[in-house]
């Protein structure tokens, strides 16, 4: 078998589970990530030998069970930045990034800024590249998502402190460090939602840091602005559910917090709020 004749089977195969365009971008991910083959390299070795059969059918395998490719490959990115993932962390989106952008055009000089929910670390790690005398933390419930965001934040010399505490528990809220930011992108996925769901979603990402009960959709922003109240001077940024950006404004606004602001992604979704404590 040659290295283009592997890919284009490959490729093919993928199609029973992804459409074509999809297909073919995940096969072009394994062959750069598995074998350092970008597309001019497949084109230029196209007709040698190829040698990673064993490897591409165990991915195949994955892949059409609808296991992620990020997972698969244990990697993924975002912001410019190649991350380690596993089943422990959410994957990174690209809404994600622009929560960050909208963070590091705001943020002043030397700003302290806490990430409640880091999972893989993406978001401190990112303000860490483009706010150099920021003051990072980072927290999560889970032990093996600090694991993960303390290995990505070694990789890039990141400077974060990290905490393991949940958050919904108010008790440990006066040992968590000063702040002037607060930045989160917290569950906010009722469960009513599970149908609507992708199985790659569904069965492969860890439900802690995606679901919330029906009957509490906005747990995670009441506590979080409860938690703001608690510190004067801060200014907080969150992702939110496409579906509840009304709601999650009234909620900030009731809370007493100012200038809240919602703001559409790229794709015109509500997707994220900036609210201020002063």
């Amino acid at each position: 078998m040659t290295t283009g004749s592997a890919y284009e089977s490959f490729a093919q195969a993928l199609r029973a589970v992804y459409d074509p365009r999809e297909a073919a971008s995940i096969a072009d991910l394994v062959f750069e990530s598995r074998f350092g083959l970008r597309r001019m390299d497949r084109v230029l070795r196209r007709a040698e030998p190829f040698t990673g059969q064993s490897r591409l059918e165990a991915d195949l395998t994955a892949l059409l069970a609808h296991r992620p490719v990020q997972y698969v490959l244990g990697e993924a990115w975002f912001a410019g930045l190649l991350l380690q993932v596993d089943e422990n962390v959410l994957i990174p989106r690209p809404e994600t990034e622009e929560l960050v952008h909208w963070i590091a055009a705001d943020a002043p000089e030397g700003a302290r800024i806490l990430d409640i929910g880091t999972g893989s670390g993406c978001i401190p790690i990112a303000l860490s590249r483009r706010l150099p005398t920021a003051e990072l933390y980072a927290l999560d419930v889970s032990p093996g998502a600090l694991q993960i965001a303390r290995s990505n934040a070694n990789k890039y010399a990141a400077a974060i402190g990290f905490i393991q505490a949940d958050f919904l528990d108010e008790t440990t809220w006066p040992g968590l460090p000063d702040i002037d930011v607060l930045v989160s992108n917290p569950p906010y996925i009722a469960y009513s939602e599970k149908p609507t769901m992708h199985d790659r979603v569904l069965l492969q990402e860890p439900h802690l840091a995606l679901f919330v009960p029906d009957d509490d959709p906005l747990l995670f922003y009441r506590k979080i602005a409860r938690f703001a109240q608690t510190r004067p001077n801060l200014t907080l940024y969150v992702e939110i559910n496409e579906a509840l950006g009304p709601r999650t404004v009234a909620l900030f606004e009731a809370a007493g917090l100012r200038q809240v602001t919602l703001k559409k992604d790229m794709q015109g979704k509500d997707r994220m709020v900036r609210a201020q404590n002063y």
